[in-house]
């Protein structure tokens, strides 16, 4: 065999096994070629030149000690060729190689390793990456173990080490009306009412003067409530699209970001209790930590979400999203277009489908429909696989729901940090310790109160979960009586109050 910088680490190590462990012990980067995976991956098209940028060590040392360690285990000796340096060597091309190689770029970033080396190593093993390749890597990285906090908390470092190959791809564009059409434009929304709030705090100086904070703090409590609209932005991304990506086995990115969601509405809440309470300088402080996350995450969105999802959903189930996002409403902006896919053939009911037997009667199915909606309390049925079936549609909703979380896992519906209370809330129903849990809370100056209710057959099966909400403010001040009679004297058209 002859050694040069072209020769692939695979052929070396099936014709010299013994090589793995001088490998081994030339970096600790290559500790990762004891991993099956990791040899069936980049092993098979890996070069020594691109093993030596793995590793950190000259090209030309490690061909002398490969040569070296040949001739004293075997007697043979090997004849060096020279070849291109590693300046001039080609990228990784094959799919799973660049994955492990990313992969462990990102590990040896979270265990501390120098920014400059892993964008060096990036640069010299894999240099170009596609928007779905960093989504799929977090993806895998999760799966494999690594905690979803974790990865959340250096999100922001991921994407600088990819930030100039990210940027060499076209942000996604799409027709007026379409989903990200919009999203993006609200993103533009959200940054002209940035740019104002960044203004005032350049007036304002850093450290803040207090009088200048003073004769400003209206205008910024006044675009921080503004600024709060990214609220129904967020509601859509996580109720409409991130369940289409889930159903692609690709729920990992959108945890990390709803996860990231929850921190920027803890930000606005936080600055604005600041605000009010003219606190200097963490107000400041704060708002320009809420402005960093909230312009890092339309970045994400642009260069990462958007693309993926644009090359992983079909015309179809984009369509679904944009029917659902009337239900939840948009963040400063209105779609700017009719946008819809074609149209897909409608399900037809088969024949004696129109009425549904129950225990005690039959009832049409536009009648069960209306019933439901028209009941005065939000309804929602997870059933026994923990997947939402249902939820009532009705005029007020207290809490946002939209067709998208349909099929879902339940536990996909709420903030990752409250997961283990669902889950808590859900095993006591199924091993039968509890068949109802209530709550209740104060919202925007209402008293909802949540009531679960665990379904069984008559058996005593576990089927589902039922979650009742109902706005109690009204009912809680209610005193003495009122009878029928009494409502039909004082009512007008619709039982509306006579004037």
């Amino acid at each position: 065999m002859i050694l040069s910088a072209k020769t692939k680490i695979d052929d070396l190590l099936k014709e010299y096994p013994f090589l793995l462990d001088f490998f081994i012990s030339q970096s600790p980067m290559f500790k990762n070629l004891k991993n099956p995976i990791m040899r069936k991956t980049v092993g098979k098209v890996a070069t020594l030149t691109q093993v030596a940028a793995i590793g950190k060590i000259d090209l030309d040392k490690l061909l002398m000690n490969i040569a070296r360690e040949v001739k004293e285990k075997t007697g043979t000796a090997l004849s060096i060729q020279g070849g291109p340096r590693p300046e001039e060597t080609e990228p990784l091309t094959d799919p799973k190689a660049r994955a492990e190689v990313l992969k462990g770029i990102i590990r040896d970033l979270h265990k501390g390793e120098d920014m400059e080396n892993l964008k060096k190593r990036f640069q010299d093993l894999v240099q170009h990456v596609s928007p779905s390749e960093i989504a799929s890597m977090e993806q895998k990285l999760i799966e494999e173990g690594m905690p979803e906090a974790e990865v959340k908390r250096l999100c922001d470092v991921h994407v600088a080490v990819f930030k100039e190959a990210l940027e060499k791809h076209e942000i996604p564009g799409s027709p007026p009306g379409h989903p990200v059409h919009t999203f993006m434009k609200e993103n533009r929304a959200s940054e002209d009412i940035m740019d104002r709030i960044e203004e005032i705090l350049n007036r304002v100086g850093s450290p803040p003067k207090e009088k200048m904070f003073e004769e400003n703090q209206k205008d910024l409590t006044n675009l921080v409530d503004r600024l709060g609209q990214i609220e129904l932005h967020y509601q859509r991304k996580e109720n409409q699209l991130f369940p289409l990506l889930e159903a692609h086995d690709f729920a990992a990115p959108s945890q990390v970001m709803w996860a990231i969601h929850d921190d920027i509405r803890g930000m606005i809440k936080k600055a604005k209790g600041e605000l009010s309470q003219m606190k200097l300088p963490e107000a400041p402080t704060t708002l320009k930590e809420l402005l960093h996350t909230i312009r890092e995450m339309i970045y994400k969105e642009e260069h990462i979400l958007y693309p993926t999802s644009l090359e992983l959903l079909s015309d179809a189930e984009w369509g679904r999203v944009r029917k659902g996002e009337e239900e939840i409403g948009y963040a400063w902006v209105q779609p700017e277009g009719e946008w819809m896919p074609a149209p897909q053939p409608e399900e037809r009911l088969e024949p004696g489908e129109e009425k549904i037997k129950l225990d005690t009667g039959f009832i049409p199915r536009e009648l069960i429909n209306l019933m439901l909606t028209h009941v005065p309390m939000d309804l929602t049925l997870v059933d026994e696989e923990d997947r939402v079936a249902y939820y009532s549609k009705g005029k007020e909703r207290i809490f946002p729901r939209s067709p998208g979380i349909i099929g879902r896992k339940v536990q996909r519906c709420h903030p990752p940090d409250s997961v283990h209370i669902v889950n808590k809330l859900l095993d006591a129903f199924k091993s039968g310790e509890k068949d109802e849990a209530e709550f209740w809370i104060t919202m925007k100056g209402r008293f909802i109160h949540i009531r679960y209710f665990a379904l069984r057959d008559a058996g005593g099966a576990y089927k589902g979960c039922l979650e009742v909400s109902q706005d109690a403010t009204k009912i809680r001040s209610l005193e003495g009586e009122r009878r029928l009679l009494d409502w039909l004297q004082e009512s007008g058209p619709k039982g509306q109050p006579k004037s």
